[in-house]
């Protein structure tokens, strides 16, 4: 490959906002922010921008209006169901939901699930597809951390076969919930796999895609998961959206998620002075209220960029990155790269790692303040998995201290985060290797204190 055809192989193919943003260094300087935390919220692609920006004009309240703008509103808001249908290449009888984020869809299934219905995850997820089973007062059994994906199958494997749907014991549905990609380490888990495995016992499976739509092709067809639910602001789209797609029964047969206008068909006083309601069928019936059709129409333009960019080509220059970032670190001796399945194990673009001698609080501060470079540190809303990875590593203060634990007597412990996109340029991993290796080989060059909680430069001079 020549330097041209190299230089444009990893040249960012997606335009997003503020690449060109110049952010304050502590020495007083400016430097173009390099945004590598992606895996929390990724820029806002200029196309989604764009689209949002021509449709405003014409913003209206959707559904049931008669003037051209809600008319208008309510056909871009339902093609923008359509196209987000298309994306995730759902099947005829599926629906989509239109919700605020993962951590809102996967909350409205856990309220949609038949009573008595057992629930089965790996400890490894992120807070969002990890809690709201418990919160809604079902069973729960939580999983330990597989080191493989062997591994991962075969636990669930004999988990699910430790029950039965509607057994002598009054057991009800079952339903596995699994991530698509670690928020934590970029891993890809064997879904199609462990989908097989839990509906060979009977039980359902969501997909947590928050961190795989964005990198990776999901079809709801060939994976044959059941749910998926992801979020707009992970997906080029921040404005305040999300989604659950898949089967329609249990939805349609679960109270409203909200109970409010737009989910009600028909509301009636009744003789004895109480309210009478009929509840919509479809997505309807859980978007109660006025629904962010601004937010829909951002996730429907995401998907188009994205699908219009091609995900084998979107993969395949990742990859490349990916391999590059790996490559770079492991030059560094004094860098652990996290893992559950080995190093050598498909990811997304999503790193984490320690460094020997620093609190991970100290090193992303000093990666923001002296070079302009945002990158994430502490558990990433997904603690069980990332104190099992950081389990046999000593907690070693900097300056700033280690974070206080969780639980009296617990080790502090905490990562850094690195993650990219389609949006990402070269130029940004590459200043981020530099500036890993300046601060392992020299320090930082200023002081840093706790404020607040967080780790930042000692400006009182």
């Amino acid at each position: 490959m020549s330097a041209t055809e190299l230089s444009l192989a990893f040249r960012a193919p997606l335009a997003v906002l503020g690449a060109d943003v110049q952010v304050p260094l502590v020495s007083g300087e400016k430097v173009g922010y390099a945004a590598l935390d992606y895996a929390a919220s990724s820029p806002a692609l200029q196309r989604v921008w764009d689209d949002v920006a021509a449709y405003a004009p014409y913003y209206g309240s959707v559904h049931r209006g008669a003037g051209y703008l809600s008319q208008l509103s309510t056909d871009l808001f339902e093609q923008s169901r359509r196209t987000v249908a298309d994306f995730l290449d759902l099947r005829e009888d599926d629906q989509v939901v239109f919700t605020r984020a993962t951590t809102d869809s996967l909350n409205l299934l856990a309220g949609a699930v038949p009573a008595g219905t057992r629930v089965f995850a790996f400890e490894t997820e992120h807070h969002a597809s990890l809690l709201p089973w418990r919160h809604a007062g079902l069973p729960v059994s939580y999983l330990r951390a597989p080191r493989s994906h062997a591994e991962a199958v075969a636990a669930l494997d004999e988990a699910l076969a430790q029950t039965s749907p509607h057994g002598d014991q009054g057991e009800g549905p079952r339903l596995f919930c699994v991530t698509g990609a670690s928020n934590v380490t970029g891993e890809l888990w064997p879904v199609a796999e462990l989908t097989r495995v839990a509906h060979r016992h009977g039980a359902r499976v969501v997909l947590d895609a928050a961190q795989l739509a964005p990198h990776h092709r999901v079809s709801v067809r060939e994976l044959d998961v059941d749910w998926v639910a992801f979020s707009g602001h992970k997906l080029y789209a921040p404005f305040g959206a999300g989604v659950l797609a898949g089967r329609s029964d249990w939805l349609d047969a679960a109270e409203p998620y909200l109970a409010g206008g737009g989910a009600s068909r028909t509301v009636a006083r009744e003789a004895d002075g109480s309210v009478a309601v009929e509840w919509h069928q479809g997505p309807a019936r859980h978007e109660a209220g006025s629904p962010n059709v601004i937010g829909a129409y951002a996730i429907a333009s995401a998907c188009r960029a994205l699908g219009e960019a091609g995900f084998d080509a979107l993969e395949a220059r990742e990859q490349r990155l990916i391999e590059r970032l790996k490559a770079g670190l492991a030059e560094i001796p004094e860098v652990k790269v996290l893992s559950l399945f080995g190093t050598d194990a498909a990811r997304v673009g999503v790193l984490s790692f320690v460094v020997q001698g620093w609190n991970s609080s100290h090193f992303a501060a000093a990666l923001s303040a002296e070079y302009g470079i945002g990158v994430r540190d502490g558990l990433f809303c997904a603690h069980p998995l990332v104190r099992t990875l950081l389990g046999s590593e000593e907690a070693s203060p900097s300056q700033c201290g280690a974070p206080e634990p969780s639980l009296p007597g617990e080790r502090s412990l905490n990562a850094i985060r690195v993650s990219f996109g389609a949006g990402t340029p070269e130029e940004h991993l590459d200043r981020f290797l530099g500036a890993v290796r300046e601060l392992v080989s020299d320090g930082a060059r200023w002081s840093y204190r706790n404020e607040g909680g967080r780790c930042v430069a000692d400006t009182r001079r």
